[in-house]
């Protein structure tokens, strides 16, 4: 804010803002280290590479405070139409206003010195072109910088001490894409670019999802057939003997080789007939053998019966 004027001050521009604009910190981070291109450097199609600033020392010029500033005020116009002659109205003479009034948002990425808040550079987020992630690094991004009164240009060299850092700065410009209304002017989905961690930032939900359910009347058929189960039954086929020509199906399988083994006795010899174990003795009979007599124990009377 100016001291003198009580106003606002764009500190992107210097300008004095309007009493009722609104400015929001989306993003800082500290320290963020700045670093110059050298010259003949060429961005590729795919973009920078960070190891041609980094591999020099010299090409390391200031160490910043990172701001992503979004700013939003509105402004009025005021447009005068004079009334049809002949209109027995009151306001018939008069001058009929109307006002339009029209908001106007806008997002800034500061680099400042940290120890005075002096601004260093400035570079208004005006297309996702001005922040350009590097191929090599997801901790360096090519920064197109503005100079506020001249309008110059300067592409400049920025990086992250953390990747998480760098990930947390690569999700605001990407929510920064969805308020300045990007993503609905590209159909749904922002402009896929890297953020930290290799992260590709974009509107996910606006990408088609391929429906892989069955629709009605729709079957899966599988087909078995010279699979390795099949070849694995015909070959165990083989080393047992063989078998009957009417047993073999085609493709080398024996119906014989899914049949149950046959029960016990059931193939006795001497005509045939099985081998059957006796019945189990009744309860009666359990009786009548816990009764038994005196002389089934071996007790005897005597010749005389003198033991009776």
């Amino acid at each position: 804010m100016d001291p003198s004027t009580g106003s606002t001050i764009d500190p992107a521009t210097g300008q004095p803002l309007p009493p009722d604009a609104i400015v929001r910190v989306l993003h800082i981070t500290h320290p963020v280290h700045v670093y110059s291109i050298p010259p003949g450097t060429v961005s590729t199609k795919a973009g920078y590479a960070a190891a041609s600033w980094t591999s020099d020392p010299r090409n390391h010029i200031f160490t910043a405070r990172l701001r992503v500033l979004e700013t939003s005020f509105t402004s009025s116009t005021t447009s005068a139409s004079t009334a049809q002659p002949g209109n027995s109205s009151d306001d018939s003479s008069a001058a009929a206003a109307a006002a339009a009034t029209t908001t106007t948002l806008k997002t800034d990425i500061l680099l400042e010195d940290h120890s005075t808040g002096a601004l260093f550079a400035a570079a208004p987020y005006t297309s996702p072109a001005v922040v350009d992630p590097t191929t090599d690094s997801s901790r360096f991004f090519a920064l197109r910088v503005q100079d506020p009164t001249g309008g110059k240009k300067a592409t400049l060299g920025i990086g992250f001490e953390e990747r998480s850092e760098a990930f947390d700065f690569g999700v605001v410009l990407q929510e920064a894409q969805k308020a300045l209304g990007w993503v609905a002017a590209l159909g749904g989905t922002a402009p896929g670019r890297r953020g930290g961690a290799g992260m590709v930032l974009g509107d996910a939900e606006g990408q088609e999802k391929r429906d892989l359910s069955l629709k009605e009347g729709e079957t899966i058929t599988v087909n078995l057939k010279g699979t390795r189960f099949g070849r694995r039954i015909s070959n165990s086929h083989e080393k047992g003997g063989g078998g009957n020509a009417g047993d073999e199906e085609e493709g080398g399988r024996s119906l014989a080789s899914f049949a149950l083994p046959p029960p016990p006795g059931s193939s006795g010899s001497g005509g045939g007939g099985g081998a059957f174990l006796p019945p189990p003795p009744s309860a009666r009979e359990v009786r009548a053998q816990k009764r038994l007599s005196a002389q089934d124990l071996g007790f005897d009377d005597g010749q005389f019966g003198e033991f009776a």
